[in-house]
C-alpha cells in the first residue's frame, strides 16, 4: 500500500512538473528555411500565389499520391484555397491565401484539423534575376501544455520537409522556361 501511495504521489508530482514546465516554454513555434532560386521574384511569386502547381513541388505529395485535392475560391491571390484528404501521412486539412503582396510576400492560413497555423513565403531579389525565398511556419500554442512540449519538435520534424520542398521548387522553376 505504501508503494502504491508513493507511485501515485510521484505520478502526480511528475504531471504537475510537466504542466508547470510547459509554462516556461514558448507559446509560439516558428520554423523557417530559405533558398536562392535563379529566377526573378515575379516568376517565383506567380507559382506561390496559387495552389494549382503546389503538388509539383510539395514535399508531402509523394507521401500519398492518391490523396484527394479540391480547389476553392479564385485561382490565385487572396481567397485562393486548397483542401486535401489523404492517408495518415498527409491527413486532412486546408490552406487559404490570406495576404498577397506581389512580388514579395504570400501568407497562407493553414488548418490541420483544428490546429490553425500560418505559412509565409517571403521573396527578395538577390543579384541579377535571382530570388531569395524564405518559407516559414508559425503556430500559436496558447496555454496547451502538450502543444508547447510538442512545439519543441517542430523544427526537427518540419525543417527537412521545407528544405525538400524548396529544393523541388527551385528545380521546377529553374528547369522551366523563364516567365
Amino acid at each position: 500500500m505504501k508503494l502504491l501511495k508513493w507511485t501515485l504521489g510521484a505520478l502526480i508530482l511528475l504531471g504537475v512538473l510537466l504542466v508547470l514546465g510547459s509554462l516556461l516554454l514558448p507559446a509560439r513555434t516558428h520554423v523557417e528555411r530559405s533558398i536562392t532560386i535563379q529566377r526573378p521574384p515575379a516568376g517565383v511569386f506567380a507559382t506561390l500565389n496559387s495552389f494549382r502547381r503546389f503538388n509539383e513541388w510539395s514535399p508531402w505529395f509523394a507521401a500519398d499520391p492518391q490523396a484527394k485535392y479540391t480547389y476553392e475560391g479564385p485561382a490565385e491571390g487572396v481567397g485562393a484555397g486548397m483542401r486535401w484528404s489523404g492517408n495518415q501521412a498527409v491527413g486532412t486539412g486546408s490552406q487559404r491565401i490570406t495576404e498577397s503582396q506581389a512580388p514579395t510576400r504570400v501568407v497562407v492560413a493553414l488548418d490541420f484539423g483544428g490546429h490553425p497555423s500560418v505559412a509565409t513565403y517571403t521573396l527578395a531579389a538577390e543579384g541579377a534575376g535571382a530570388t531569395r525565398l524564405t518559407w516559414s511556419f508559425d503556430i500559436e500554442h496558447g496555454y496547451n501544455p502538450m502543444s508547447r512540449w510538442f512545439g519543441l519538435l517542430f523544427d526537427r520534424m518540419m525543417g527537412p520537409d521545407y528544405e525538400r520542398g524548396l529544393s523541388k521548387l527551385k528545380s521546377l522553376l529553374e528547369t522551366a522556361p523563364p516567365r
